[in-house]
């Protein structure tokens, strides 16, 4: 199989970010930027689109992937995640002290921590505000 785009080009190509839809932003910048230790990278209102969007990371855009929240101004409804969308992984290096503590702070826990059915990686499952699996995985 040949591409149009050359290889050196290919080479210089990384993912920037992943985008999903939250109702509530300021309990979404919570849930990411308190609970799970985030930085909020930057923030910016579109008036004429009625939209807000915040870009929040472990570390600098240039340098890392990141997630950008976007608020529909004015949405009531929840949005529907649909069949294809799986969910976000994040590492950590103490799985069970983390989901203790997000446990308590109110974070629904759907899969607590545990060894992965057929064997491998220590993960757990928790839900952000809008329902958006997060994928806890525990690595040193």
């Amino acid at each position: 199989m040949t591409t149009a785009i050359a290889p050196d080009i290919r080479a210089r190509f990384r993912l920037l970010h992943t985008m999903i839809r939250v109702r509530d932003l300021d309990r979404s910048l919570h849930f990411y930027c308190d609970l799970l230790g985030m930085k909020l990278i930057r923030k910016r209102d579109y008036p004429d689109g009625k939209f807000t969007l915040a870009f929040v990371g472990y570390g600098d855009e240039a340098q890392t992937t990141v997630l950008e929240l976007t608020h529909n101004w004015g949405r009531e409804e929840p949005y529907e995640i649909g069949t294809g969308f799986g969910h976000v992984a994040i590492a950590t290096p103490d799985i069970y002290g983390t989901c203790e503590a997000l446990g308590a702070a109110g974070v629904k826990i759907p899969r607590p921590p545990g060894p992965m059915k057929h064997g491998g990686s220590v993960i757990a499952f928790i839900e952000d505000p809008d329902g958006y699996k997060v994928e806890l995985i525990e690595r040193n």
